[in-house]
């Protein structure tokens, strides 16, 4: 600290962050409230603070220095000087040492220790007093990175969002126990763009994929305690930086090269975001970075007390939507994941949260504004979960033309349905077809539904039925985490079992329900390793699990092999088939010139049902005709759409059902694609039928028929 300081020019305020131009770096930092700022450098270990700067210069709010001698790989954090007064918002210290909130590279790991917070841990209203310990020690340190790398012709994929399938995937959970991968690169960026991963997500078929967060983020201190930790990521710190722990090289370009090898699959990159909270926590929390450098800007606070967070989010703050600060902040961050690290779209964590102006959820809120107009990120895949935790979040249906949105109603509604459970006929249909009553009046398009089954939170796929209730022991906190309400059924016994017939039910349910997903209007989210029968043991909540209970086993048993198949199989169907991912919704009417409805929906009988059908409490069981050459759409050339008529059967009851086929269009014969009663998903006699022949519909099952043109029936089978 006493030798001679760097060389110091006055810099500029634009960019905010650490920007080398190839001769020196520039430093900005916003601070609206902030009475000094120091820039503080570290030796190449980030262990030593070897030099700290006076940012004197200051230009609209922000900070800024531009120092000739520094080079990629300096090691800095800030110390931000002003009031320390948390009942007016303030929460100023300058003995902690602060990330920049435009870090693009964020190096080394969090070590919790009581220096980390602002104010004395363990005082009666603890933190209205002033902590003066530095926190340098336990904090890690940014890092000014190089952004050039050799993109080629790499650029965004810009697949149709009805042509969209979405594989969600955890980078370290999908390749840590991969045996193809090389063990050095397992866990990481590098696993996630090797041949072994790239090969089977193409042979899986699906067009995208979306990451869990990989921002820089934070373990929680009582995690770390209990030997556990924020496995999912939901805790974000640097919305700039990947998080270093995926990468094997601990270098920014893995990220890019991943991106560029993915694209050169015909695979897409999603990223799950997480800009509604940050890791320091509520009013008791740590002074990481946003809270030490103006707390009262960056966060919500309580109007009756400064001191005071709002938590829209249950994770103790809320990010301060109202100031354009942190709105550029957002849209800054955002942009560069698209133009830097050439991501083709995000997924916004708890999105309500970003809509709330004031206290309620506003759907023309600045944030939505700003991205509708933005000639970047208007262009790209935006994906919300459509609710937050706060009064009047669950916002499913409501968000602005060109998002899409994770559709909660259609995950509850199919899982009721396949469940058994009665009077859900009407409500499956709306699902089916893309939830035009959810999306329609807003004259968004069926792509609007990102429909899922299964996510990250909650259930795996396989768990769904085989556990009626969650058994999450293992997060230790005597399993009253996690939601209680799963819409689950273990098929009569709870958790593994030996029991054949039981197991079979259960394979014929993961069956029904990714049929049911694959087969539907609107964009399919697969959960990593649903497809191959993965299991938490009833954990619906394992965010703080990163251990082979989240990570995908990749030793398939023969039920697993035979469930992989069946999910190559859907895929491909969807993709062959036009009429199972159309770009308009359904119109229910005929089609001048042939009298051909699009779409009609049949009773057990074969004929349309009755308004009174439709109402029947006790039914469980429809059929979906569809109409291939009614579809009214054109492609990108301006062709019309032509595809095969296709039938669907479903029959959630407990006993098999003759379904009567219709008698229209005459004289058909009729392939069976898919009968989720088969064990492969496929009849085994290889039987067709025939109009006004009656299907042996099975208990719990789902059929898909195609119409074959141009054959005359021999006979009525069935």
């Amino acid at each position: 600290m006493n030798s001679p300081g760097p060389a110091v020019w006055p810099g500029r305020p634009y960019p905010l962050g650490a920007t080398w131009d190839g001769e020196g770096v520039n430093f900005a930092l916003f601070s609206e409230h902030a009475e000094r700022v120091d820039l503080c450098l570290f030796d190449a270990r980030g262990r030593r603070e070897i030099s700290r700067v006076d940012m004197q210069w200051r230009t609209d709010q922000v900070w800024h220095c531009y120092l000739p001698d520094a080079r990629p790989g300096t090691l800095y954090g800030y110390r931000v000087h002003g009031p320390y007064d948390p009942e007016n918002g303030h929460r100023f210290n300058a003995k902690k040492l602060l990330l920049d909130p435009y870090a693009r590279q964020i190096t080394g790991q969090l070590r919790w220790n009581d220096a980390l917070f602002g104010y004395r841990v363990g005082h009666e209203r603890a933190d209205l007093s002033v902590d003066r310990r530095d926190s340098a020690h336990g904090i890690p340190k940014c890092k000014v990175i190089d952004s050039a790398f050799t993109w080629g012709d790499d650029e965004r994929l810009r697949t149709p969002w009805h042509d969209t399938i979405i594989y969600e995937l955890h980078v370290k959970g999908f390749t840590q126990q991969h045996p193809d991968i090389p063990k050095p690169l397992r866990g990481t960026y590098a696993g996630l763009a090797s041949a072994p991963a790239i090969e089977y997500l193409q042979r899986l078929g699906v067009t995208a994929v979306e990451l869990m967060p990989i921002h820089a983020f934070v373990d929680d201190r009582l995690l770390l305690e209990k030997r556990l930790r924020n496995y999912w990521g939901y805790n974000s710190i640097g919305f700039f930086a990947p998080d270093m722990r995926y990468s094997s090289s601990g270098n920014v370009k893995e990220f890019k090269t991943m991106v560029k090898r993915l694209h050169s699959a015909g695979i897409e990159v999603i990223l799950d975001v997480v800009y509604n909270h940050t890791a320091e926590g509520n009013h008791l929390g740590p002074t990481l970075c946003f809270r030490g450098i103006d707390n009262a800007a960056y966060y919500r606070l309580d109007t009756a007390s400064g001191r005071y967070y709002r938590d829209y989010t249950g994770c103790g703050n809320t990010l301060n939507m109202q100031h354009p600060r942190v709105l550029q902040l957002i849209m800054d961050s955002l942009r560069y994941w698209v133009l830097e690290m050439h991501v083709d779209g995000f997924r916004f964590d708890l999105a309500s949260a970003l809509a709330r102006e004031l206290h309620a959820v506003d759907r023309l809120g600045a944030f939505f504004d700003i991205m509708h107009q933005d000639p970047v990120l208007s262009q790209v895949k935006l994906i919300a979960e459509p609710w937050d935790l706060g009064e009047g979040g669950y916002q499913v249906g409501n968000f602005p033309i060109g998002w899409t949105e994770w559709n909660g109603r259609y995950r509850d509604s199919v899982r009721a349905y396949w469940k058994g459970d009665g009077g859900l006929i009407g409500e499956l249909a709306y699902r089916l077809t893309g939830s035009s009553d959810l999306y329609e009046h807003g004259g968004r398009k069926p792509y609007a539904s990102i429909n899922f089954v299964t996510c990250h939170d909650g259930f795996t796929l396989h768990d769904l039925v085989s556990y009626n209730q969650k058994h999450n022991e293992a997060n230790l906190e005597n399993n009253a985490d996690g939601e209680n309400h799963n819409i689950s059924w273990n098929c009569g016994e709870e958790g593994p079992t030996r029991n054949l017939n039981i197991a079979r039910l259960r394979e014929q349910q993961k069956r029904n329900f990714l049929a049911t997903l694959f087969l539907s209007q609107g964009v399919p989210m697969l959960l990593a390793g649903d497809e191959m029968g993965r299991t938490q043991q009833g954990n619906n909540n394992a965010y703080c699990q990163d251990s082979p209970l989240t990570w995908i086993d990749w030793s398939l048993d023969p039920p697993g092999r035979e469930l992989e198949k069946f999910v190559v199989e859907m895929i491909r169907l969807r993709k062959q088939h036009p009429v199972l991912r159309r770009r308009r919704f359904f119109q229910g009417r005929g089609i001048v010139g042939t009298g051909v409805k699009d779409i009609s929906w049949l009773a057990t009988t074969g004929r349309e049902m009755t308004e009174r059908e439709w109402q029947q409490s006790f039914a469980r069981c429809l059929g979906l005709f569809l109409a291939g050459n009614a579809m009214e759409e054109q492609d990108e050339q301006g062709r019309p759409i032509r595809d095969e008529t296709l039938i669907m059967l479903f029959n959630a009851h407990h006993q098999p059902i003759d379904f009567q086929l219709p008698e229209e269009p005459r004289h058909a014969r009729w392939q069976v694609l898919i009968d989720t009663s088969f064990p492969s998903g496929k009849r085994s006699d290889g039987r067709f039928y025939y109009s006004n022949g009656k299907y042996p519909l099975q208990a719990r099952s789902l059929v898909l028929l195609m119409h074959l043109i141009g054959h005359s029936p021999i006979d009525t089978a069935g």
